[in-house]
């Protein structure tokens, strides 16, 4: 499998922006910038890390920024953006990545559907970048005169995250070190390398001045956080072990279900999917199909998280209740917690589970079964 991270640079000082400090730091709906761009990529399942470029002097802003999510410590950037991106990408080596993916710390809407489709174009070129047709006719001036009218038809913007084979672009970055280029792709075209285009997003904008983050804030772009509850419930049957948010625990009986009854993730599932007003996990995996017979059900997750992403959302937290009188699930607690956040791609600190009995009362009482019950909160753009 191949390993990809996502190198945010967020070093810049904004000169442009005009507010008390630098852009990437700035309040946009109640979290940071920054943070925004950050939990994007964390919660695409086809990132391994995220590493984050910053000023030495924006220690304490990083900090407060990244609270929680549970990364890598900051790389210190250079005096300018490509001293920053080379930096990185030469402390990035020690995690041997295949794909790295270069974005700006000031763009918090980057889409999944977008990551995805610059990861899938590095099968066939060293390099790719999102783009945007131009719309308006483009004039060439020199001296406050138009000398020229330019085909728009062959000339695209760009955005990032930009996309490149890391040793490729680490060696592009070493030979053209001390020259100033205006993005990773264009280090990349000056040494010869190939660099492709896919479809960018309109709502993919980068904050650059003040009046950037008024407008989002005034509902240009809006987020809002949705909720989705879960419940299920699996009998015991013969067996010695249950498998309870991911993780095998002995007991004196099994779970009985078509997949591997993992009551939890059931749960799980059906919160995340009831958040972004999806269908349930029986219409999804139907029990009668033979292809979810003893499947992990962290592939029930795994697709919720994927629909989530498709839509631009980002899960928040999840929380999970597991009600039996046996096993005791305190001891597998912390386990549980990281192995859902795995699946989740998020920090363990945004996964809460526990346990509860009925007080010998009902079906779980009289140790017949485990019932579960989950509640998932998603941030999604508030028309989708």
């Amino acid at each position: 499998m191949s390993k990809s991270i996502a190198l945010i640079v967020a070093a810049g000082r904004g000169h442009r922006f005009g507010g008390e400090m630098p852009k990437q730091y700035t309040q946009l709906y109640g979290a940071p910038v920054l943070r925004h761009a950050v939990m994007a990529f964390l919660c695409q399942q086809k990132i391994d890390h995220v590493r984050v470029v910053i000023h030495p002097d924006d220690m304490g802003l990083y900090e407060a920024a990244t609270e929680g999510l549970g990364l890598k410590a900051p790389i210190f950037g250079g005096e300018e953006r490509q001293d920053s991106v080379r930096l990185g990408l030469q402390q990035i080596a020690d995690d041997a990545p295949d794909f790295v993916l270069i974005h700006d710390g000031a763009r918090p809407y980057i889409s999944a559907d977008v990551i995805t489709r610059v990861l899938d174009a590095l099968d066939s070129a060293a390099g790719a970048i999102p783009t945007l047709p131009l719309t308006d006719t483009i004039k060439r001036v020199i001296n406050g005169k138009i000398v020229a009218t330019e085909d728009r038809f062959e000339l695209w913007r760009a955005q990032t995250p930009q996309g490149f084979r890391y040793s490729d672009i680490l060696n592009a970055h070493l030979k053209l070190t001390g020259q100033s280029l205006s993005d990773d792709a264009a280090i990349c075209e000056a040494v010869g390398l190939t660099v492709v285009r896919v479809d960018g997003d309109d709502t993919n904008v980068k904050i650059t001045t003040l009046s950037d983050i008024q407008a989002s804030n005034n509902g240009e772009i809006f987020m809002e956080t949705r909720s989705g509850i879960g419940f299920d419930v699996h009998r015991f049957s013969d067996g010695d072990q249950v498998v309870l948010c991911g993780v095998k625990i002995a007991h004196t009986h099994s779970l009985e279900g078509h997949s591997d009854a993992d009551v939890a993730l059931h749960a799980l599932t059906d919160a995340l999917l009831g958040a972004v007003g999806e269908d349930d996990i029986g219409h999804l995996f139907p029990p009668s199909d033979e292809q979810w017979r003893g499947v992990a059900s962290d592939q029930f997750v795994s697709h919720a998280v994927k629909l989530i992403n498709s839509k631009g959302g980002r899960i928040v937290n999840v929380d999970i209740t597991l009600m039996c009188e046996a096993p005791k699930v305190g001891p597998y607690r912390l386990q549980m917690c990281e192995r859902v956040a795995a699946i989740l791609k998020i920090s363990p600190s945004r996964v809460n589970i526990k346990a509860t009995t009925t007080e010998k009362l009902g079906f779980t009482g009289r140790g017949e079964g485990i019932a579960a019950q989950a509640i998932a909160n998603v941030e999604i753009k508030a028309n989708d």
